[in-house]
């Protein structure tokens, strides 16, 4: 068995393509809309699905917004350098919502950066 995506309900499929593509680097695998059931799929990822986990991005025809809830906590990405990809982020247009330092209590370097939907991202630094 292998991880084969996570999934995410967004309510404007554009932006959120915009964000994963454009601010995140990821790249845009497919796209299929499904008229009789009034939703569309997109695929994003680093590498092809055959190669790794990648992001579903489920859009519902008609629906603009989802709550999250307290169940759901975050997408971890690893990152050469969290100081750097903080300011790479920021000047896409994304949003840092903690910037990159050593996590409470350890030394890992970590940020968080947060979808057009409020999904959280934990850009986790490699270690040397």
């Amino acid at each position: 068995m292998r991880l084969l995506h996570t999934m995410l309900r967004v309510g404007d499929l554009d932006k959120s393509l915009a964000f994963y593509t454009g601010v995140l680097g990821m790249r845009l695998l497919r796209r299929n809309d499904y008229p009789e059931g009034k939703f569309t799929l997109a695929f994003v990822g680093y590498q092809d699905e055959k190669d790794g986990a990648v992001i579903e991005l489920t859009h519902n025809w008609g629906v603009e917004r989802y709550e999250i809830g307290t169940g759901y906590g975050h997408i971890a990405l690893a990152v050469e350098d969290a100081y750097a990809a903080c300011d790479a982020i920021k000047a896409r247009g994304g949003k840092v919502t903690r910037e990159a330092g050593p996590m409470k209590g350890g030394h890992t370097v970590i940020a968080f950066v947060e979808d057009p939907d409020g999904y959280k991202i934990e850009l986790i630094e490699k270690k040397a």
